[in-house]
């Protein structure tokens, strides 16, 4: 017959680990944004709940920022010192072949204006009311490639093996965007508008950043155009101070 305390013990045990796992594993998920009418209502609750978790994502990418210069400042700028910012940001030896680890890092390790993130979120997920945002936590239309890693489209063409990414948390969603938008060779326009306006003295905003995102959706300029209007339309501008 087992002991009374080890019993005690083990139903102890159990709790902890599935207290644990929610802690650790378990989703979380945004508001239902369909509790909330179309139109203002609902805008101004997306842009409530977003723009914290926006913050919070340029806060670590401006940290980055900020070591990678402090390294480079201190001419100590070889690819072994600056080696897990070259993992992070996706730099390779072909990439080093073409310029330094501090160009090509300075230039990737940078914020997102917030005015960008909103639009591209309410825009890609239907202000938080899509399928892929409500299961996945998808806000910014992002693919995955293996099998099982998110949620089959209905309309996937056929022949195609894409899914969409599911994410444990909407603040993942966001950290993932902008590391996409960091990363990946499609957006180097936009990292170049945004090394000019740091050149120049101006402030990182999301509509001149529009125009280096033709590649993001299939709409091409036209993408950029909408992105630009939803920006200028709810006067998301007036969020990019907190982006730098």
């Amino acid at each position: 017959m087992l002991n009374f305390k080890y019993i005690v013990f083990l139903g102890s045990a159990l709790l902890l680990s599935v207290a644990v796992w929610f802690i650790f594993f378990a989703k979380e998920l945004a508001p239902d944004f369909t509790a909330y009418a179309a139109g203002p209502e609902r805008k101004t609750a997306f842009f409530n709940y977003f723009t914290p978790i926006i913050v919070d994502a340029n806060k670590q990418l401006a940290a980055d920022r900020r070591q990678i210069q402090k390294i480079c400042d201190k001419g100590n700028s070889d690819a072994a010192s600056l080696e897990s910012y070259l993992t992070k940001y996706r730099i390779d030896d072909a990439d080093l072949q073409q310029e330094s680890a501090c160009q090509l890092l300075l230039r990737r390790a940078d914020v997102v204006p917030v005015s960008l993130a909103l639009a591209q979120a309410a825009n890609e997920s239907a202000w938080g009311t899509s399928r892929f945002a409500k299961q996945g936590n998808n806000f910014f239309g992002q693919w995955c490639f293996t099998k099982g890693c998110g949620i089959v489209p209905q309309s996937r063409d056929k022949g195609k093996a894409h899914e969409v990414a599911d994410f444990r948390s909407p603040a993942d969603s966001v950290e993932s965007y902008m590391m996409n938008l960091n990363r990946h060779d499609a957006y180097k326009p936009l990292r170049t508008i945004r090394q000019s306006l740091r050149e120049k003295g101006f402030v990182i905003s999301g509509l001149p950043l529009t125009h280096g995102l033709n590649k993001y959706s299939e709409r091409g300029e036209e993408y950029g155009k909408e992105l630009r209007d939803m920006i200028t339309f709810n006067d998301l501008t007036r969020f990019d101070t907190a982006s730098d």
